[in-house]
């Protein structure tokens, strides 16, 4: 497989002579899709201390804690109005046997995590945590079901474990554990990762396998399954096809990961020290989750045309190196101001495609990759809020409104990659562009239109018009997160280093809206 490396050159590929730097023009009359709210969902995997630490310090910890719950987690993700979690991974999740993680903690059996750094699990949080956090933060649970190593028996009974309302074997053992009335479950992965840690298999067999595990996960007393198939890694549009011809309306969704690394020097790149060649890449690189978007969707376009199917983008986000001290095989990694721009690039990419794509699960929650919290258990515990959690936060108003097509005009910049396989022979050299503004807008239940606009400029302010068709705005307000140095990040000592303030660089004038954006920022308003 050829490795990706390492020279980049910035071109400016359009004239300065412009009196706006960007124009953008708002279709506010045509807008027909809503932006699914689940698209701005949340993953957590057993892996390093998304979920011990985390998530979960338990009832008897010297942390503010509700039932085990860390209180400031808890009231940050409440802030953030997650839609969606899914649990319990991940790889994790072809490992894990769900009646190890249910009855009296103390008696629970231990395993180890092989997939995640050989730690010890002790299945302290097991089914009723991972539920009942759910209910606490008022989101739709999305399990993920044992299909490399488990049975096809195994999946039907947590199923009736969680679901089922009536006078069923599992139902009964769920109330002698302790919970009467059977949960709402909405989404169920069957497997995850199955072409790779799931199971290494092939699509064939996959789909053969996917068919056989749905028939036995049933509806229990009003509970209506949405069965997700374990889709493709990236390009694999093969993946796609063959579950589209041997599955299809046999399954509800299908799922899609796409990581964003700088396959710098041979790693994932770190998430602090980068220079202005390594960020660039990085954007380009996260914005071509839309080619293969596309693709994917033309794919199931041609034995699904009325899209019955969904695309769930389940796993996405940042994959930089761990950082240096932590433990091997945790995934912690901190989060800059480059990470925000990235969420913010894909999310406007993922709102263009909600007639298809119709969750996404940012990896991971706390603590593990892309996260929204960073913590410790330290002096009573610390928690910090990323950036990438303010860019969420602030993208809330998006969530179930109604997506408005935009015509983008901008300068962009070319950014060239060289392909090699090995350190010594350079294969071939391509070119990414990269539009120097990335935008997204829709027409909230109130009427009024939120618009996002990015500016991944390192250096120049875009000025920017954004033309209302069909509306008579009057008011505008707004946010911008922006920080000095794109490499600045929140940490416990710093906690509120980058994090949103008032945007006041927007005017109003005859339906015409002017907006400055300055270099690296994220500005999200609202116009009436």
């Amino acid at each position: 497989m050829r490795q990706l490396i390492i020279s980049i050159a910035t071109l400016f590929c359009a004239s300065t002579a412009m009196a706006q730097d960007a124009t953008v023009t708002i279709h506010a009359t045509k807008g027909t899709q809503k932006i699914h709210k689940e698209i701005y969902g949340q993953f957590a995997e057993h892996l390093g201390t998304c979920i011990y630490g985390g998530l979960w310090v338990g009832p008897e910890s010297n942390i503010p804690n509700t039932q085990g719950y860390r209180n400031d987690v808890l009231q940050a993700l409440k802030d953030l109005q997650v839609p969606v979690l899914r649990w319990p991974g991940g790889c994790f999740a072809d490992e894990y046997h769900w009646t190890d993680g249910i009855g009296p903690r103390d008696k629970r059996p231990k395993m180890q995590n092989n997939n995640w750094g050989g730690t010890i699990e002790d299945n302290s949080f097991g089914t009723h945590e991972f539920l009942n956090l759910c209910e606490l933060i008022g989101c739709e649970p999305y399990i993920s079901g044992n299909v490399g190593s488990g049975t096809v028996e195994e999946l039907a009974k947590w199923v009736e474990y969680m679901t089922s309302d009536g006078d069923t074997p599992m139902a009964k053992l769920r109330r002698q554990n302790g919970r009467d009335k059977a949960w709402k479950v909405k989404y169920l992965g069957v497997g995850n990762e199955s072409w790779g840690c799931g199971g290494n298999m092939r699509p064939e067999y996959y789909g053969d396998l996917f068919r056989r595990y749905s028939v036995y996960c049933r509806n229990y007393d009003g509970n209506n399954l949405y069965k997700i198939a374990s889709g493709a890694s990236d390009y694999d549009y093969n993946w796609t096809k063959v579950l589209m011809e041997n599955v299809g309306n046999r399954m509800n969704g299908v799922s899609l990961h796409y990581y964003t690394c700088s396959g710098w020097s041979g790693s994932k790149g770190s998430a602090t020290n980068f220079n202005n060649d390594e960020y660039y890449w990085t954007l380009g690189k996260c914005l071509e989750i839309e080619d293969v978007i596309k693709k994917h969707c033309a794919i199931m376009d041609e034995k699904d045309p009325r899209k019955k199917i969904g695309l769930l983008v389940d796993e996405w986000g940042t994959w930089w190196d761990e950082e240096p001290g932590t433990i091997s095989g945790h995934l912690y990694q901190q989060n800059a101001m480059r990470d925000a721009m990235v969420a913010a690039l894909s999310l406007n990419v993922f709102h263009k495609y909600t007639d298809r794509v119709v969750m996404a699960n940012i990896a991971q929650i706390v603590n593990v990759l892309q996260s929204m919290i960073l913590t410790d258990t330290k002096d009573g515990g610390h928690m910090v809020l990323t950036p990438t959690y303010h860019v969420f936060n602030m993208y809330k108003p998006f969530q179930e409104a109604t997506y408005l097509p935009l015509d983008l005009f901008c300068k962009d910049m070319k950014v060239r990659q060289e392909m090699r396989k090995d350190f010594d022979e350079i294969n071939e050299k391509t070119y990414r562009t990269l539009p120097l503004v990335s935008a997204s807008a829709a027409k909230t239940k109130d009427g009024a239109i939120v618009i996002s606009l990015t500016n991944v400029s390192l250096d120049k302010a875009q000025e920017i018009e954004v033309n209302l068709e069909g509306t008579q705005a009057k008011t505008v307000s707004g946010q911008i997160l922006t920080c000095k140095d794109i490499k600045e990040y929140n940490d416990f000592e710093h906690p509120n280093r980058i994090q949103p303030t008032a945007f006041k660089d927007a005017k109003i004038n005859k339906g015409k809206l002017t907006v400055k954006v300055p270099a690296k920022s994220i500005v999200v308003i609202n116009v009436k």
